[in-house]
This record gives structure tokens, sequence and C-alpha cells, in this order.
């Protein structure tokens, strides 16, 4: 069968890609033409567009890339046609890929949706798109199963975590080798998480280094993302006490004593390394201003609104400066504040469920095609 899968961002392709495999290993068949990243590409199928050439951060940004966010969606469509798949599955990336669901449904296209659009966070009037253009709908958080079926009256299927395929099956390292390959000293490591995208990692990642002084044992190393050259990289680069690693973020993790995180995926991926984190969030005044006019909920990193209590600290907007960040970085580096930290991390990993995300959603997909 044809499955036209659609990922926008670095998370979506990570996603996007343990889904595809689980695909091939449900119908070997399989055709696979897709909207995603590096890492579905290395899986096989089709790439149409790369996420670095979507991915655009807040509503300023958005709205100054409109004219090139429309010609994507036209191509898209276009493309879609051309193929005439069995299935289009989406994943997150609400924007752009309900836009494309609405079309899709018109023309009879079977409409599936694997990680759902964060509507609990924002845009909840989005609910009503869903239920008329999507036929399936995968999540993958705990609680979006009451939102949808308790609140909304609309069926859909908790698969688990697909966070939690991905680190199981990720291969053990050799620290010393890593080290050595990365240039790395024997100091302890302070991961750098600044996000994928260059507005983010240009807001956030001066301020996230501006504490490196204050902490001489430890060298921060900065998790580089696949979207983006060594060179956007280097200027932040300013003392020997910072280092940088390209692509390898869970490598990076494994051997890590704490973390300095923007909110999103890695915040969850952070915690289910059980790495002790400070999560640091600042958008441009007019986003801001905006998000905190829409968005009701009590916090933003994806621990804690799983957890729903403050497990991680969360510095947003004016607190996210140097004084506040030395701080927090300070105290999930003492032993007693770490030991609760990580139990909370252990709680959290029950609530998202076992292993097998990417394979039950594998089935549905399928199953529901024959």
């Amino acid at each position: 069968m044809k499955y036209y899968i659609i990922a926008g961002e670095a998370s979506g392709d990570l996603h996007g890609s343990n889904l595809m495999k689980a695909l091939y290993k449900e119908d070997p068949d399989a055709n696979v033409r897709f909207w995603g990243g590096d890492l579905m590409q290395d899986v096989g199928g089709t790439l149409v567009k790369h996420y670095r050439e979507l991915a655009f951060m807040g509503f300023a940004e958005v709205i100054f890339h409109l004219k090139t966010i429309l010609n994507n969606i036209k191509i898209c469509k276009k493309d879609i046609a051309g193929f005439q798949p069995d299935v289009i599955v989406f994943i997150d990336y609400p924007g752009f890929n309900l836009r494309i669901a609405k079309w899709a449904k018109v023309r009879g296209y079977k409409t599936h949706y694997y990680i759902s659009p964060q509507i609990w966070a924002w845009k909840e009037s989005r609910i009503t798109d869903i239920k008329s253009d999507i036929d399936k709908m995968y999540v993958i958080l705990p609680f979006e199963k009451n939102f949808y079926e308790t609140k909304h009256r609309f069926a859909v299927k908790f698969v688990g975590h697909p966070l939690i395929d991905a680190i199981h099956n990720q291969p053990t390292i050799d620290e010393m080798v890593f080290r050595t390959e990365n240039q790395l000293n024997e100091k302890p490591i302070i991961a750098i998480l600044p996000g994928s995208r260059k507005q983010e990692i240009t807001k956030m990642l001066s301020v996230m280094l501006s504490v490196v002084n204050d902490f001489p044992k430890y060298q921060f190393v900065i998790a580089g993302a696949p979207s983006q050259e060594f060179t956007f990289y280097e200027g932040f680069i300013t003392t020997n006490n910072i280092k940088f690693v390209a692509n390898k973020t869970y490598d990076l993790l494994k051997i890590s004593s704490a973390a300095l995180v923007t909110s999103g995926t890695a915040t969850l991926e952070t915690a289910l390394f059980k790495v002790p984190e400070v999560v640091c969030y600042k958008a441009n005044w007019a986003s801001y201003q905006i998000a905190k006019r829409i968005i009701t909920l009590k916090y933003i990193s994806l621990v804690n609104l799983i957890m729903d209590k403050e497990v991680v600290t969360e510095l947003i907007q004016e607190d996210c400066n140097t004084k506040r960040i030395g701080e927090e970085l300070k105290k999930i580096l003492e032993p007693h504040y770490r030991k609760a930290l990580l139990h909370n991390y252990d709680l959290l990993e029950e609530k998202l469920g076992g292993i097998g995300a990417s394979e039950k959603t594998a089935k549905l997909i399928v199953g529901n095609l024959k």
C-alpha cells in the first residue's frame, strides 16, 4: 500500500522514522513518500521536502514567511494528487497538516493523525476541523485520551509515547571513546539543548551559556541540531569550557550530569534519560505577548504537564536570565535535590506507558486500511 507521511520538525522526523520502520515490518511492500528529515530518509521511501525548509517559530516568524508556507502547501497538495496514497499520516505540525487534511478529506483520501496537535494548550477550536477532517487519531500523552473522548466526544487511540521506543532502542556507547571523538575533556558535562530552529537557538544560546564561568568544574556541551551547520554555532563558543557535539543529542544526554533545555519535546527526552534539567524559554516580545493571552496552561514543559505539578523548574522570559539559571543549575547539581527529581522522572515514565508506540500505531494504520 501507499503511505504519504508529513512531519514538519525534528521531533516529527524522529517519530516518523520509527513509524516507518514499523510500517515496513507490518507491510513489507509499503511505498512511502514523505515530508521529513534525515532520520526518515535513512529508513527508506522518497523525501519530498526537508523539515528545515518548513520550520518557522512563533507568530511573527510565521507571518513573515507566509508566502513560503502557502507555496509549500500548494506543492504538497500537488504531490499527494500525483502519488494517490492509500492513506495520509500527519505527524503533529498542525498549522500545515490540518490545512492539508481539510483538502484531502474532501477528495476522499484516508486521513490518520499520529501525535495530536496540542489543542489542549491553545487553539482548542481546531477540534471542529479534527472531527470533520481526521478519520483516525493516535495520541501519545495519557491525558489526551480523556481530553478528546470525554470533553469532545471524539474517539482516539492512546498508543503510548514513541520517545520511550526511541530511547529504549538506543545502542550503548563507550563514554571514553565518545569524549575522545568529540574532543571533550574529563570534566562532568552540562548539556545545552537550545532547540532546532535558528530563531530559537539565536534567542536562547547566549543566555544559557552566560553561566559558564560560574561552573568551572564542568564543561558545557552544546547539542547541535541536525538541521544546522557548525558555522552557525561557532560564534557562541567563546571559552574553552564550551564544547560542541553535532547530531548526537541522545549520546550526549547519556553521559551528562545536568542540562539546560528549551521548552518542547527536548524537556521530555532529557527527563527520560534521567538527566536533571532546568527549562529555559524566551520568545520575541510580540510572540510572547500573543501567546500568554492565548495559552492558559499552568506549565510549558511536557514533564510538568504530564505530571500536573512542577517537577522541573521553568524559567520563562524575564526569569530566564543569568542569575536565575545559575541558581537553578546549582540546585539540580546537589545530591539531595537530584534524588527527588529522579524519583519523579521514574513516575513520569510509568505514566507514559511501555514500549511499542510505533508498532501499535503501524498495526492500527495497516489494520484500518485492510
